[in-house]
């Protein structure tokens, strides 16, 4: 009997720490985090190194297209405005599916295209880790590709 107790017992403790994690975002972590991917948009367009340092984790990493890793926050932010100034054009986000990995945490896939000024198009793929540390979002990791020719 104590063993059908102890057994039953360990079921349902093991049963509360081993729960599924939701891979979809509530509404208002949808709209949390496409604010701060929103502002990453407005930042590099602007150019506003303020706000980049406030919406990127000072450990924030970055691999772009051309496959250069930009790690730390100084790192990043320097290669973004460079990357602006050389890419220019319009840039646009645009979310495809938010993925919780954790509560405090998301995979966020983005189409990404950089509007240039001869009116043709560079259409990429941008994936956010996006974390929330002390109640507010940030931007971990960004993973930018280009698509495999077709």
């Amino acid at each position: 009997m104590k063993r059908l107790l102890l057994f039953l017992l360990a079921n349902f403790l093991i049963t509360l720490y081993v729960q599924a994690q939701t891979t979809v975002p509530t509404n208002s972590q949808q709209k949390e985090i496409a604010a701060v991917i929103k502002a990453y948009s407005t930042a590099r367009e602007k150019q506003d190194t303020i706000l980049l340092k406030h919406i990127l984790t000072s450990d924030v990493d970055q691999l772009v297209s051309t496959g250069e890793w930009r790690n730390g926050i100084e790192t990043a932010v320097q290669g973004m405005l460079k990357s602006s100034i050389t890419n220019s054009g319009v840039r646009t986000l645009n979310i495809e599916n938010i993925r919780m990995l954790y509560s405090n945490c998301a995979l966020v896939d983005c189409r990404y295209e950089i509007q240039n000024s001869d009116s043709t198009a560079r259409k990429m793929w941008s994936t956010f880790i996006v974390v929330k540390n002390k109640g507010v979002w940030k931007i971990t990791a960004i993973r930018n590709m280009l698509p495999a020719p077709q």
